[in-house]
């Protein structure tokens, strides 16, 4: 049983895409297209140079936007609109999500690298609405992405959430890394696991997983 790592943490953190939704609604699919249309308008280059700049900055920076941003001087506030106006209809609520989240002791938010109006849209379509007592997006850490850690100590302190008693659910291993140096505990949301001395807990199941933790 993994509950005894939890019984003293009381802030916990979930990142938005493809940890509070399957993967399988392929989300990113949607986002991706958009953003490939934003580098093209944004450089004026061709569809397969924009592929490989998005994808290269989001492996370099953390997210396409950083490296757009550091080296274009793109305006991050059209791009956050532009990609993330994309069809939710095919989510539907999860009302067991909804019961274990809110059953947490403590403070629960959401913290992405997407914007908080799309993470308010998301959580609405999952059937979270008011599950959590904040959100924030990339705007709140000054358009700094997660992996950097002095975007989770931003959002950290503007939130008052403690880090050493505290937990970090993410799909993204490489973001969980500053959180597990910060002191908190770490859980990877996926489909497969991904060993690594930063990520304490793996999961293909939150539902299932945070089930434990509330017995």
């Amino acid at each position: 049983m993994v509950a005894h790592h939890f019984t003293d943490r009381q802030g916990w953190v979930f990142d938005l895409d493809n940890t509070l939704y399957p993967p399988e609604a392929r989300l990113f699919d949607q986002i991706e297209v958009r953003m490939t249309a934003f580098v093209m308008n944004a450089l004026n280059v061709p569809k397969d140079e924009a592929n490989r700049l998005r994808q290269h900055y989001w492996g370099e920076y953390g997210t396409t936007l950083a490296g757009l941003m550091d080296l274009h001087g793109v305006d991050p506030g059209p791009y956050l609109t532009e990609v993330h106006e994309i069809d939710l209809s095919h989510l539907s609520p999860d009302p067991e999500l909804r019961e274990r989240i809110e059953a947490l002791p403590g403070r629960r938010i959401v913290y992405t690298n997407g914007s908080a109006p799309y993470a308010e849209r998301v959580l609405a379509a999952r059937g979270l609405s008011g599950v959590f007592d904040a959100i924030y997006g990339v705007e709140h850490a000054g358009f700094r992405p997660k992996p950097e850690r002095a975007a989770f100590e931003t959002v950290f302190a503007a939130d008052g959430i403690i880090p050493a008693n505290s937990v970090m659910f993410e799909d993204d291993p490489r973001n969980l890394a500053a959180p597990h140096a910060m002191g908190m505990r770490t859980v990877h949301v996926a489909p497969k696991a991904e060993p690594a001395d930063h990520i304490h807990h793996h999961t293909d199941d939150l539902s299932g997983f945070l089930a434990q933790l509330i017995g």
